[in-house]
């Protein structure tokens, strides 16, 4: 099987996501990062956008849920954005990193992220055993 991936990277959202209330009041930035395994055989072959996925679309998905209802864990943040990306049937899988580099924590560092990968299920014709 062939693996074609489309990556949106460093999508910075602004967002309300946290446990404490000042990440609720105040929001900040988050950044995502996507993956997806799609064949992309046919829209390189016919140069047709209406083939693949289009990841300008997808952007304004996944802000749209970045910047939407809030949640305590950047876990349940991941979760609602890699659900968002199989919609499309031709994803075969999706990797989602979310980003947190204003964490409230207490020590200097760089970023702290969590990252799910989510598959498509697989088909199975009428009576096909599993």
């Amino acid at each position: 099987m062939e693996t074609d991936v489309i990556t949106l990277s460093g999508l910075r959202v602004h967002g309300r996501h946290g446990v404490f209330d000042h990440e609720r009041e105040a929001g900040q930035d988050f950044i995502v990062d996507v993956a997806l395994d799609v064949p992309i055989a046919e829209a390189a072959a016919t140069d047709d956008l209406e083939r693949t996925v289009d990841y300008g679309a997808l952007a304004d998905t996944l802000a749209d849920i970045v910047s939407g209802e809030p949640c305590n864990l950047i876990e349940t943040l991941a979760e609602r954005l890699a659900a968002a990306c199989p919609e499309d049937e031709r994803v075969r899988r999706a990797t989602v990193t979310v980003h947190k580099p204003q964490a409230p924590i207490a020590h200097q560092f760089a970023d702290g992220s969590v990252t799910v990968e989510r598959a498509r299920p697989a088909a199975h014709p009428e009576g096909e055993r599993r």
